[in-house]
C-alpha cells in the first residue's frame, strides 16, 4: 500500500517486462521431446523383442508419442507467453508458471550470487539461465531463457548493483 495525503491507495503489481528470447520455445520443444523419446523408445525395441507383449507396449508408446508430441507443440508457446522477468535498481522480478503462476521478487540487498549456466541443450539454441541466489527459504530466483551474451551482461550488471547496495544479503 502506498500512502497519499492521509489515504492509502492500492499499489498494483505489474508484469515484469521482458520475455524470454524467443529460442526459448525451441529449447522449451527439444527438453520435452527428449523427455517423450526415452520411454518411447524403450517402448518401441521392447515391442519389438516381446512379441507376446507387443500390443500391451507398442499401444503406450503410442499413446506417449501422440501426447509428447502435442505438449511439444503447445506448452512451450504457452511458457514464453506467460515467463516474465525484470531487473531494476532495486530488485529482480520473475514470473513463472503456466497454471499456477508464481511472483518472485529479489531485493539487490538480499543478494548472494549470481550465476550464468549453460546446458548442452542451451548452448546449441545460444541461451542461458541466470541464478540469483539469496537468502530466501524458498531458493534461488531463476531467469531462464535468455540469449547468452545478454545474460552475461545481466549477470555483471546485477554484480555492480549488489555491490553498491548497502546490506548484509543475509
Amino acid at each position: 500500500m502506498a500512502r497519499g495525503e492521509g489515504t492509502v491507495r492500492p499499489v498494483g503489481l505489474r508484469a515484469p517486462a521482458h520475455t524470454p528470447d524467443p529460442r526459448a520455445v525451441g529449447w522449451w520443444r527439444a527438453q520435452w521431446l527428449l523427455l517423450t523419446a526415452v520411454p518411447v523408445v524403450v517402448l518401441t525395441v521392447l515391442g519389438a523383442f516381446l512379441a507376446s507383449a507387443r500390443f500391451w507396449l507398442l499401444l503406450p508408446a503410442a499413446v506417449l508419442a501422440v501426447l509428447g508430441i502435442g505438449c511439444a507443440v503447445l506448452v512451450p508457446l504457452w511458457w514464453f507467453r506467460t515467463h516474465r522477468w525484470e531487473v531494476t535498481d532495486q530488485a529482480v522480478y520473475v514470473r513463472t508458471g503456466v497454471l499456477w503462476q508464481e511472483w518472485r521478487i529479489a531485493p539487490m540487498s538480499r543478494i548472494q550470487t549470481v550465476d550464468t549456466v549453460r546446458g548442452p541443450l542451451e548452448q546449441l539454441f545460444r541461451l542461458a539461465t541466470v541464478t540469483v541466489t539469496t537468502a530466501s527459504s524458498k531458493g534461488a530466483v531463476r531467469i531462464e531463457g535468455l540469449d547468452h551474451e545478454l545474460a552475461a551482461e545481466l549477470a555483471e550488471r546485477l554484480t555492480r548493483i549488489t555491490q553498491d547496495t548497502p546490506g548484509d544479503a543475509t
